[in-house]
This record gives structure tokens, C-alpha cells and sequence, in this order.
């Protein structure tokens, strides 16, 4: 269709139309506008038409319909993945493939996309087909095989079923009698033999040496006492170079090189909110192993600061200073690397109760370093939306396409800075956030794909940036890794032990760094550690005279805060989704996302659920035991009740609305516990 206008229309290149309910499928309906122009000829006399040196311009609009599928049923689907239009709807195929195991596992997929093949005709028996049977035959197979070489392409790990490999399998054989010979034939053989090399690999090597954590701690009448100190001190020193003998660009470079690496290896769906989610489940433990991975590098560089920070109580306060500054240049230089994820660990080491209230360290503490230190806090800062994480790993990602636009012509091209590492905990709490707020299924049995389009943006940044990682140039230095590897951890409790044997709580100097900034690791921790205390031992025994506003959060924890200490959300970043298909219960625009955890002998472990302004208690602790996995005849013997500050909570009677009669203290943390007098018999369910 076309239309013609005199003159220039503001018209927008893609307009939203409306929807197309199919049997078994929703369609988003857009119009997409492509502009022409036109001369026509003037009119001449007597009507005649005439050339004319002015010419009136007219502007053509051609109009084409696009739609793109929103929710299908599975068979509605496989079939988009296979025939769909790709120059129409191109995200359709790589947030398929990236998303898919959260509603189909992968050998039921294959079940779908694998035509069965034809057994061999008898001898001298010859099975002819039309023209037409032959041209739609191969048609499909191209099709299924163009599928299956982009998916071995991006996503090869999918494949992987140790020791038979029998999904990989099916593929390679597939491939053999469809494609022989082809590009796609050789990936899957190919792939087949990187899994069985690496597995003789795995046989060969040694098992690793698994560090068991720190070394016991005499126990004393006065765990306070010097003697107890000392022993403390001489279990923790670690034997030979400790890092920080080495120079800060050699720390700076090996921090960021296992960063990276780390980070290329992540596979998208473990981000995905509904998998990483569900980390702390009994029977769990090795689900998600490549963002594990990255959790466990976070901690052990945490780690690494306060156990160099306070591992060594009787230093004077100049010589802690001394490593205080050496911390703050690494992670400036971290900065420099565009190394974000170390950056924000020793940020949160810095940052630490055990740490932050150590004043005279602090009071010691050069100008220059101490304002290093602040301008880096706001990195991560909520309170400031342009110094945000997350506006400055815009502003980072940005950089390759502006230095490719100011290449002049003739000259050489500029080559981009490398990555950068982010700080992976950022996409997480997107994930989560979004898994939370948009529902898996829609009516009618319906698989919501716009949900799995919208995790679809967020997982294409990460692979972005995994792809910008591969232009890092930094070689292994073995004496720091071994460094950084024997450096012996603190536990919570030894860490605020040896921070008030350095400094007893009665020592007052308002020295520490003021920053504008509070954020609080305990909750945050959950995920990392399920079974850690509910309280802090600085609840118990808070410091006298603490200032105002510290730069750290308010317990000694020393773990990455990826258990994602869920932000009350501001008018979302994230868009989620078209009204045309609304969100259950969300008919108000206030909602905000909290955390409900279960009063009961599993830990810390909560699950986030959208609130809204119409939701009810009873229907709010129904969705939470639903989220862990409690059979929801049990929903009635279970009171609702607010976390608030200083381990205090509050009651939220049965028949309030939540969302109403919560405190705007701490409008988060919520906990579920079973009514006096009910039956304390059920636990949490593993599967």
C-alpha cells in the first residue's frame, strides 16, 4: 500500500498497529514506513503535460506489515524457529536459541526439529518423488540445517551431555544423511571431538587442590585478648611473597586477566533470572558453574584485601594506611583497565564494616589516595544516575563505535581500547528483576516469547561484551596468581574480631572517608552463603560514634553481593513487555519487587516477587511459598512478616494489604513464619 502527501509527514519509521490472535499464537502487528520521493510532471496548457524545471516533489510512503510473534504455543514455536521470516523478525532465532531451556529441554527440542529419516530402500527397489515433493523435502531440510549450524555456532555447550553426548550425538548423524560434507556437518564433528579430548584431559590431570578454608582459631576466655590476636595474626600470614609486594600495574593486570577469562567462559543461560535464581536449592550446588566461578574469584579478591588490610593487627596506623593506598591504586588502575568486576570487590572490601571503621588507618590516609577512593565509590553509587555502574559501561561500550566514527579518511584506523570486564552482578539483578516481573506462561497455555525477547537484549550485551574481551593482551605473571591464591581468607567473625582488636570501639576519630553512600553486603550475601547468621556481629556490639554516612555497608561481610540486593524499581529501565498483554495482578502503576525468605533452618535463601498496591497477605505469602517450592495447602499456617533494621519485624495482619501497611523503613525484606501451635513438620522442597 502507498500514500502520497504534499509535503513531509512526521512519521515514524515502525508503528505499532495492534495484534493477530492465531490458534495457538499472539502477533505483535506494526506498519513499517519507507519513504520516496517522486517528481511529477507540471501541467501544461490545455492540460497537457509538460516538463517543467520546477517540479513538484512528492513524498510515497510505502507501507509493509510486520508482525512479530509474542506468545505461542511450543509446536507454533519450532515452527517460527524453523520458517519464520528472519529479515523480518532477525531477534527471533538468537533469543530462541539463548532462552529455550527455560520452557523445553534441549533432546525434546531436537525430538521437534529432526525429521526421522528414511530407511535405505531395498536393493534395486528405487522410491521416486515429484518435482514439487522433492523441492518442499529439501526446502525444509535446508531450513532445519540452517538452525542447527547457528545453534552449534553460539551456543555449543548446549550439547554437551558427558560421557555419551547422545543430544550431540543425534545432531552429528542428522547432519551425516542431510549435509554431508557441509559446514554445518564438520561443526558438529568437530565439536563431538573437542568434548571427548577435553573429557581424557579431565582424566589425566591431578585433581585440584581444594582450599578448605581458614585456619582454626584457638579459642580464649577473651577472644579479644593480644594472645588471641597473636595467634590469629601468625595462622594467617601466608608463607613467601604476599601480593602486595608486587608492584600495582602487576596486580592491576593479573586481577583483570582472570577477570576476563572468567567472564568469556560465562554461558548465557546461567544468567537467566529463573536458572541463577534458583542457585541456593537443596541439591543446587553445581548449578550455574560459570557464574559461580566469577562469584568465587569476587570473594576471593575481597578477601585478599581484608585479610592484607587486617591480617597483620599489630601494625601502626601509618603502615595500614600504607596498604589502604596501595588497594585504592589497584583498583584506580583496575578502573584505567576498564576492569569493573575487581573494581567493585575491592571497592566492597574497602567499603567493609571491619575495614571503614578503622579510623586512625584512615586518618593516615594521604588526600590524594582518600580522593581516589571517594571518586571511585561513586562508580557504583545509586544516589547518582550519571556516575552509576551502569551509565559509565554505556558510556565504555560506546567508545569502539565513536573512535571507528572519527577515523578520517586515508588515515589508519584507531583500534579500540579492549573490553570492558563489567561487574557480571549488574546483568544479574536485571535478569532477576525481569524474571520476577513478567510470567513464564500467558492465557490460554501460551509461552510468553516477549518476556524471552526482552532477556534476549540484556544476555546480547553480555555476549558483546565477551566478544570485546577477546582484544585484552595480557600474559600470565605465575608468582602473583600464587600469591593471590595463598592468601588465606577471613571469615566474618575473625574479620570483626581482628578489626576491634586493631581499634577497640571505645577509640573515637572522625577520620574514616565520608562518602555519599551506603550499601549493605549482608542481605546480599544470601546467595553466596545460605547458611550465614541473620545478624552481624557488629549488630551485636556496633562501634560508638560511627559517623553519619560511611562508604561501606553496615556489616562485616567480605562476599560478592551477587545474591542481588534487588532495587526498590524506579520507573523501570527495563521495559517490560506491551500492556496488550498485561501482567497478572498489576493493574496499578505502583509495584515494587521484595524479597521473601522462610523462618526455618535452610538460612538466609529468599525469593523475589512483584507486589503490587492491590495484593493482599494471604495472596502475597500463597506466591512466596509457591516461589519455595511449599505446597500451597500449608499457605494458612504461615503470618507474613516485614524485616526491619536492628533485627526487629513487624506483623502484617492477614486481612491488610501489603503494599499499604508495610513500613517505608525497609520496604524489601520480608519473612515468612509458621503460626504458633501449627505443625512444624515441612521443609522446603529440593526439586
Amino acid at each position: 500500500m502507498e500514500r502520497t502527501a504534499g509535503k513531509e509527514l512526521a512519521l515514524a519509521p515502525l508503528q505499532d498497529w495492534g495484534e493477530e490472535t492465531e490458534d495457538g499464537a499472539v502477533y505483535s502487528v506494526s506498519l513499517r514506513r519507507q519513504r520516496s520521493q517522486r517528481r511529477s510532471p507540471a501541467e501544461g496548457p490545455g492540460g497537457s503535460q509538460a516538463p517543467s524545471p520546477i517540479a513538484n516533489t512528492f513524498l510515497h510512503y510505502r507501507t509493509s506489515k510486520v508482525r512479530v510473534l509474542r506468545a505461542a504455543r511450543l509446536e507454533r514455536l519450532v515452527g517460527e524457529l524453523v520458517f519464520g521470516d528472519r529479515e523480518q523478525d532477525p531477534s527471533f532465532m538468537p533469543a530462541f536459541l539463548a532462552t529455550y531451556r527455560t520452557f523445553v529441554p534441549t533432546a525434546c527440542l531436537l525430538g521437534f526439529l529432526l525429521p526421522p529419516m528414511p530407511p535405505p530402500p531395498p536393493p534395486g527397489v528405487e522410491i521416486k518423488k515429484t518435482a514439487v515433493q522433492d523441492l518442499s523435502f529439501n526446502k525444509n531440510l535446508r531450513a532445519v540445517v540452517s538452525v542447527l549450524g547457528s545453534w552449534l555456532q553460539d551456543h555449543p555447550q548446549d550439547f554437551r551431555d558427558h560421557p555419551a553426548h547422545s543430544d550431540l550425538g543425534s545432531v552429528r548423524t542428522f547432519l551425516g544423511w542431510a549435509a554431508p560434507g557441509s559446514a554445518e556437518a564438520q561443526k558438529a564433528e568437530k565439536l563431538l571431538e573437542d568434548f571427548l579430548e577435553e573429557a581424557e584431559r579431565e582424566q589425566e590431570e591431578e585433581p585440584p587442590q581444594v582450599w578448605t578454608g581458614p585456619p582454626r582459631v584457638a579459642q580464649t576466655s577473651d577472644p579479644d585478648s593480644s594472645e588471641a590476636c597473636a595467634e590469629e595474626e601468625e595462622g594467617l600470614m601466608p608463607q613467601g611473597p604476599q601480593l602486595l609486594d608486587f608492584s600495582v600495574d602487576e596486580v592491576a593486570e593479573q586481577l583483570t586477566l582472570i577477570d576476563l577469562e572468567l567472564f568469556s567462559k560465562v554461558r548465557l543461560y546461567e544468567c537467566l533470572g529463573s536458572v541463577w535464581s534458583q542457585r541456593d536449592r537443596p541439591g543446587a550446588a553445581g548449578a550455574s558453574p560459570t557464574v559461580r566461578a566469577t562469584v568465587a574469584q569476587f570473594n576471593t579478591v575481597t578477601g585478599c584485601v581484608l585479610g592484607s588490610v587486617l591480617g597483620a593487627p599489630g601494625l601502626a596506623a601509618p603502615q595500614r594506611a600504607q596498604r589502604l593506598e596501595k588497594w585504592i591504586r589497584i583498583a584506580q588502575r583496575c578502573r584505567e583497565l576498564r576492569n569493573f568486576s575487581s573494581l567493585r570487590a575491592i571497592l566492597s572490601a574497602l567499603q567493609s564494616n571491619p575495614i571503614y571503621r578503622l579510623k586512625r588507618s584512615w586518618g593516615a590516609v594521604s588526600r590524594e589516595p582518600l580522593s581516589t577512593f571517594r571518586k571511585l565509590s561513586q562508580i557504583f553509587s545509586d544516589e547518582n544516575n550519571h556516575l552509576s555502574s551502569r551509565e559509565i559501561l554505556f558510556q565504555e561500550e560506546a567508545t569502539e563505535g565513536s573512535q571507528e566514527e572519527d577515523n578520517t579518511p586515508g588515515s589508519l584506523p584507531s583500534k579500540p581500547p579492549p573490553g570492558p570486564v563489567p561487574y557480571l552482578g549488574t546483568f544479574l539483578t536485571d535478569l532477576v528483576m525481569l524474571d520476577t516481573a513478567l510470567p513464564d506462561m500467558l492465557e490460554g497455555d501460551l509461552i510468553n516469547f516477549e518476556k524471552r525477547r526482552k532477556e534476549w537484549e540484556i544476555l546480547a550485551r553480555i555476549q558483546q561484551l565477551q566478544r570485546r574481551c577477546q582484544s585484552y593482551t595480557l600474559s600470565p605473571h605465575p608468582p602473583i596468581l600464587a600469591a593471590l591464591h595463598a592468601q588465606n581468607q577471613l571469615t566474618e567473625e575473625q574479620s570483626y574480631r581482628l578489626s576491634r582488636v586493631i581499634e577497640p570501639p571505645a577509640a573515637s576519630c572522625p577520620s574514616s572517608p565520608r562518602i555519599r553512600r551506603r550499601i549493605s553486603l549482608t542481605k546480599r550475601l544470601s546467595a553466596v552463603s545460605p547458611g550465614s547468621p541473620p545478624s552481624s556481629p557488629r549488630s551485636r556490639d556496633a562501634p560508638a560514634g560511627s559517623p553519619p554516612a560511611s562508604p561501606g555497608p553496615q556489616g562485616p561481610s567480605t562476599k560478592l553481593p551477587l545474591s542481588l540486593d534487588l532495587p526498590s524499581p524506579r520507573p523501570f529501565a527495563l521495559p517490560l513487555g506491551s500492556p496488550r498483554i498485561p501482567l497478572p495482578a498489576q493493574q496499578s502503576s505502583e509495584a515494587r519487587v521484595i524479597r521473601v525468605s522462610i523462618d526455618n533452618d535452610h538460612g538466609n535463601l529468599y525469593r523475589s516477587i512483584l507486589l503490587t498496591s492491590q495484593d493482599k497477605a494471604p495472596s502475597v505469602v500463597r506466591r512466596a511459598l509457591q516461589k519455595h517450592n511449599v505446597p500451597q495447602p500449608w499457605a494458612c499456617d504461615y503470618q507474613l512478616f516485614q524485616v526491619l533494621p536492628g533485627d526487629r519485624v513487624l506483623l502484617i495482619p492477614d486481612n491488610a494489604n501489603v503494599f499499604y501497611a508495610m513500613s517505608p523503613v525497609a520496604p524489601r525484606d520480608f519473612m515468612l513464619r509458621r503460626k504458633e501451635g501449627t505443625r512444624n513438620t515441612l521443609s522446603v522442597s529440593p526439586s
